[in-house]
């Protein structure tokens, strides 16, 4: 089954929202992709809980390594094989379980937390723990299908990928009975579901995967045009298309309630070699400065600072409502970090955050700000947005979505104001420099 959303239909931004019973409400796994963090489903939990889903029955795993392994065979220090993503995910579960006390939990995955997802529920005994699968973005047939890195688990043709698809039940289905699945894909705006490997490095490579590869045989098929490989997950349409589907009725809402008093917290992580991990990065500190929304300027002294300890924990920090604020992260080895993020209007405890090193090629730079967007990418021609008034901003360009950062270096001396603008969302930084090993960071949450 096939269904196509129309962003009309499916935000329903400002509606009022009908009351609803908490009881009830299964618990929510959700389980973040390649390389990325628990801290994407920030804005989809928000919506959850905008909709009356309680707090504590949304969990987001954040897995130590989440890196896959370039061979999935072979060991590779400090990433992890499909194995280990699938022990992962039961762990998660029967966790929630307990914790809760719920017979069967929600999975929801983005990209290649989709794996471990199908795997656990085909090989993992969670058939019996599990109601709803949502797979957003998940490269169920591959990045590629071919002699490319065979062993890779992204290879449609590989052992991992051949085996998870090959026909199950009576129906030859590629999705476990007993399991309601649905998934969720853009109609040919993903960067990983294209006919060549440009965005694997391969351009002259045919892929032998199509548009509707995320789709699979006995699952709902749900195509969001025009949107991205990140926001097949993580955008309002896909959080609407995902309550539906566990309740059987659209949400009263996808804006996101503000709380009067947000409280906040998360992890300071880092690297391992060039591999970015979600390990604690104890010895670190976070300083948090409230800043003008119109310069970015500093309103008085730090309104929290912490150094983490072997959890990584930074806060809890009691923020205001709509203020927006710079955090500033030092650790060995890394750049002084100063991220500038829209305001929070909710409380979260997956805030998570890594410092970042100075690029050899930004060494001669005054300044080198990097405007960022985790759950998702930047399209030129979709978007409107800007950096210190260059549209498209730097490194961007027309064609699919695939870059989720635009970086711009200055090569004037002093501080000033530089503004990022991203479809409504405006974040005004300070021009750190350079030759203090700093580096600044606009992060845009929506």
């Amino acid at each position: 089954m096939i269904r196509i959303v129309a962003a009309s239909i499916a935000i329903l931004a400002g509606c009022a929202m009908t009351p609803q019973d908490p009881a009830g409400k299964p618990p929510i796994i959700f389980i973040h992709g390649n390389g990325d963090t628990a801290a994407l489903w920030l804005t989809t939990i928000w919506r959850f809980e905008s909709n009356g889903w309680p707090r504590d029955r949304l969990f987001a795993l954040d897995a130590p390594n989440p890196l896959a392994r370039s061979d999935d065979a072979k060991p590779q220090e400090g990433r992890t094989s499909t194995a280990e993503h699938l022990q992962q995910v039961a762990a998660e579960v029967q966790r929630v379980r307990s914790l809760t006390g719920a017979d069967k939990v929600v999975l929801v995955g983005n990209s290649r937390g989709g794996f471990p997802i199908r795997s656990y529920i085909r090989n993992g005994g969670g058939v019996s723990t599990v109601s709803h699968a949502i797979l957003g973005g998940v490269t169920n047939h591959g990045v590629w299908a071919g002699d490319f890195n065979p062993g890779s688990e992204f290879n449609g043709k590989g052992a991992f990928l051949t085996a998870l698809n090959s026909p199950q039940g009576p129906d030859g289905l590629e999705v476990t009975p007993g399991v309601r699945f649905m998934t969720l894909r853009s109609d040919t705006n993903d960067k990983f579901a294209q006919p060549d490997g440009r965005w694997i490095g391969q351009p002259a490579m045919k892929t032998h995967v199509g548009y509707d590869g995320p789709a699979l045989k006995g699952a709902e098929n749900v195509v969001l045009p025009g949107r991205d490989h990140r926001e097949v997950s993580y955008h309002a349409e896909a959080f609407a298309q995902t309550y539906r589907f566990i309740t059987g009725a659209l949400p009263g809402r996808t804006d996101i309630v503000p709380e009067p008093r947000p409280i906040l917290n998360g992890k300071l992580t880092g690297h391992r070699g060039n591999d970015a991990t979600n390990l604690p990065l104890a010895g670190a500190s976070l300083e948090v400065y409230e800043v003008s929304a119109a310069t970015g300027e500093r309103l008085g002294a730090a309104v929290h600072t912490r150094t983490v300890g072997a959890d990584g924990l930074w806060g809890p920090f009691h923020a205001k409502a709509g203020a927006c604020y710079e955090f500033v992260i030092r650790a060995e080895g890394y750049a002084l970090t100063h991220i500038y993020r829209s305001p929070f209007p909710r409380s979260s405890d997956i805030v998570h955050m890594r410092p970042a090193r100075l690029a050899d090629a930004d060494k001669a730079a005054g300044s080198v700000i990097t405007m960022t967007r985790p759950r998702g990418y930047f399209g030129v021609g979709r978007d409107r947005m800007s950096l210190d008034g260059r549209n498209p901003p730097p490194g961007l360009s027309p064609g699919v979505a695939g870059l989720s950062v635009s970086k711009l270096a200055l090569n004037e001396a002093g501080t000033r104001s530089v503004v990022a603008e991203f479809n409504g969302e405006r974040i005004v930084v300070r021009s750190w420099p350079v030759a203090e090993n700093r580096v600044v960071f606009a992060e845009f949450h929506y």
